[in-house]
């Protein structure tokens, strides 16, 4: 992810748990939603949106 168009592409998405937006963390790599306590992986500068596949944060 090295444009800002991917930059606003994901920072457009929302946490399917709770629905808030989410903050784009470049260098993890990580999509986190600090509302539900997730961080959400980017594979392959794809987003995995899936529950299931968040990591738990504090």
């Amino acid at each position: 992810m090295n444009t800002n168009a991917d930059r606003r592409m994901l920072e457009a998405l929302i946490c399917p748990q709770t629905h808030a937006t989410l903050r784009y963390d470049a260098e993890a790599q990580e999509l986190i939603s600090e509302n539900a306590g997730l961080a959400y992986p980017i594979r392959n500068g794809i987003p995995v949106m899936l529950v299931d596949e968040a990591r738990k944060i504090d």
